[in-house]
């Protein structure tokens, strides 16, 4: 199963009633889920069903969602609000009443605002604007879709590439295995030439001492069980990459588990090729888990 990147960006728009809306869905990376909304006043209502719809689709990542809103082009009509005239018109014989000025006229009336508005500004009732905000979250919803599409296709191009990885870090592991310093010769010229320092260094040594030394010295040498467990890592990590759903924490500690074992193959390295090859598995170690930090 092809896994999903944190990144991506989609967009999705719709219109009705003279009213059209675009969402816009850009998403990066992030430790969790957390969803960030921007949207015109008045449209509060739409936040819960906005995030419910990311919870469904997505499992990490900062997740950043735009609503814009424009209103369509009418044809110019216009009609009179007789209600908000009737009670102008009221308040102007109140006011001729009290002060015994002469009333505005006609077109002086027609001049305050909302005694006049477009054909189409009409108050919306509960119904109609339930439907609208539906049709709102079903637009983002195909954004989101889309947002998801998106992340697939990077997620696919990351793949290819934390696999290529794992094989590396495998070939790696298996050129230390196979390294000439590692050969039964070669650790016993090691042994006899540092039991030969100590015995130089000092002559209090007794035989069961330089064996214990001896003992010492080749455990500190011996890195196959840190091989073991790398090739352990690299199969686990090719079988997460085969699960379903969200397996980017599983890559990064597995990321911190190659490190570890990376650093003491370095430490006990005692040949110049063994620590070339643990210096260049750390490196792709680090390049590893800087692709997995971008997996959902």
């Amino acid at each position: 199963m092809t896994i999903s990147s944190m990144t991506g960006f989609a967009r999705a728009d719709a219109s009705a009633n003279g009213l059209s809306w675009t969402w816009e869905a850009r998403s990066v990376n992030g430790r969790g889920l957390d969803v960030r909304l921007r949207m015109p006043p008045g449209y509060e209502a739409l936040e819960i069903p906005a995030r419910d719809a990311v919870a469904k689709r997505l499992a990490r990542g900062n997740v950043s969602l735009s609503l814009s809103i424009e209103k369509q082009q009418t044809n110019g009509a216009i009609r009179l609000n007789e209600q908000v005239l009737a009670e102008v018109i009221k308040a102007a014989e109140r006011v001729s009443a009290l002060s015994g000025a002469s009333q505005p006229d006609a077109a002086q009336f027609l001049m305050i605002k909302g005694v006049l508005e477009a054909a189409d500004q009409t108050q919306e009732d509960a119904a109609a604007r339930a439907a609208r905000e539906r049709a709102m979250i079903q637009t983002l919803e195909a954004a989101l879709d889309k947002l998801g599409e998106a992340r697939r296709a990077e997620g696919a191009r990351l793949e290819s590439v934390i696999n290529e990885q794992i094989s590396q870090i495998d070939q790696l592991a298996e050129s230390v295995r196979g390294s000439p310093s590692r050969t039964p010769v070669a650790i016993k010229t090691r042994l006899k030439d540092a039991i030969g320092r100590l015995i130089d260094a000092t002559s209090a040594l007794d035989d069961d001492r330089l064996y214990q030394e001896a003992v010492l010295i080749a455990t500190r040498a011996d890195v196959e069980e840190e091989l073991q467990r790398l090739s352990a890592h690299v199969a686990s990590a090719r079988d997460i990459l085969n699960e379903r759903g969200a397996v980017g924490r599983k890559l990064d500690f597995l990321a911190q588990e190659f490190n570890r074992e990376a650093n003491t193959l370095c430490s006990k390295a005692n040949a110049v090729d063994v620590t070339r090859l643990g210096l260049q598995l750390k490196t792709v170690i680090d390049q590893f888990r800087e692709q997995v930090q971008n997996v959902e």
